[in-house]
């Protein structure tokens, strides 16, 4: 997939991303909107979920992304490659998060992951985060019990931030007693991941379970 020049901080909390984004027609997205959905969230250039949607067939997978080059380079691959059970939309997923899953089968969203959001690192930025309550409490809502959230960063208050949001809501908790895991339970890294891993440098994750 050829670079493109974009914008690698967008502030989410700008007039041009506060309308919710309208759910396409799922039944012309998937191939079969029964099998059990993957949401990526910031799924950046799309790559993680084209590999896992070769990998999965029988598994849908959904990437949300607030850059909308980078979902319509990943949107052009998908088609190249003829995958049925992978799409991507431009949105913020804050606002339009519940408005998509609303619209999806009921019991169908069963896996989550958020890997590596923007850290916003300055005190005043912290609202702009990805995982708010909000987030969180929409989650809640739509993903199955027994269903799990995935979450990593390489920057550990981040992560630790996110890990207490989820924990904090009565339907969620950790399902490893130590505080961060050392391995990816998912089959594919991230880009960003091997950069961080092959610097040296740490990757914090957690592996949450919808109760």
């Amino acid at each position: 997939m050829p670079r493109i020049r974009v914008r690698q901080h967008v502030n989410p909390l700008s007039k041009i991303y506060q309308n919710p984004v309208q759910p396409p027609e799922w039944a012309k997205i998937y191939a079969d909107l029964t099998q059990p959905l993957h949401l990526d969230i910031g799924c950046g250039w799309g790559r993680f979920l084209l590999k896992m949607a070769q990998q999965q067939p029988d598994w849908n997978f959904l990437g949300l992304e607030i850059r909308e080059p980078l979902v319509e380079k990943a949107l052009a691959f998908r088609d190249e490659l003829g995958l049925t059970n992978l799409h991507y939309i431009f949105c913020n997923a804050n606002n339009s998060l519940s408005t998509l899953l609303e619209t999806l089968p009921t019991g169908t969203l069963k896996r989550v992951s958020i890997q590596f959001p923007d850290p916003w690192f300055k005190h005043r930025h912290h609202k702009r985060r990805i995982v708010q309550p909000s987030l969180v409490e929409n989650l809640a809502t739509y993903l199955v019990p027994g269903g799990e959230v995935f979450l990593q960063s390489d920057v550990e208050f981040v992560a630790r931030e996110m890990c207490d949001r989820f924990t904090a809501h009565p339907c969620f908790a950790k399902i490893h007693s130590q505080e961060w895991l050392t391995q990816n339970p998912m089959p594919f890294p991230t880009e960003r991941e091997l950069a961080t891993l092959e610097k040296g440098e740490p990757v914090y994750r957690a592996l949450l379970l919808r109760l």
